[in-house]
């Protein structure tokens, strides 16, 4: 089941593999997720010390978890992922131009999975496109359900 889609994502850029990774939450976190309180807006993978993380996702303070101090939503999480994964994207991220974004957070049995992709960002004329052959299927769409 899906929890958190970042379609900006797939608009901004090009994506060129994709890979799963499970996703290091605590447990008032994994329940808010659940919930579907993440938003995974401008968020991105980062290395540090051999590990990767996602820095920048937001996750909002579960309700019913009472009095958090020092709550921060959007610290860095480990995501848990192959060592020959990590040195292969870590390798790919030193490569000009290319970045590592997550698309989405689901759950898989009863973990919480999020689907990573090594991306190329688009030109400002490649975003025009994509726009300009959404709208032409959207109207193609349009015409054809009228016609039925």
């Amino acid at each position: 089941m899906t929890l958190a889609d970042n379609r900006k994502a797939l608009f901004d850029y090009e994506v060129l593999e994709k890979f799963q990774a499970g996703l290091v939450l605590s447990g008032q976190e994994t329940k808010s997720v659940k919930n579907g309180h993440l938003s995974l807006k401008g968020a991105y993978v980062t290395f540090h010390n051999g590990d990767a993380y996602l820095t920048n996702a937001h996750i909002t303070k579960y309700k019913q978890a009472g009095n958090l101090t020092d709550y921060d939503p959007t610290h860095s999480r480990r995501l848990l992922l192959r060592k020959k994964e990590i040195r292969y994207l870590q390798g790919k991220l030193e490569e000009k131009g290319l970045t590592i974004v997550p698309l989405s957070v689901y759950t898989k049995n009863r973990f919480v999975k999020i689907e990573i992709a090594l991306a190329k960002g688009k030109k400002q004329y490649d975003k025009r496109d994509a726009l300009k052959k959404r709208d032409t299927q959207r109207e193609l769409r349009q015409v054809l359900k009228f016609t039925n």
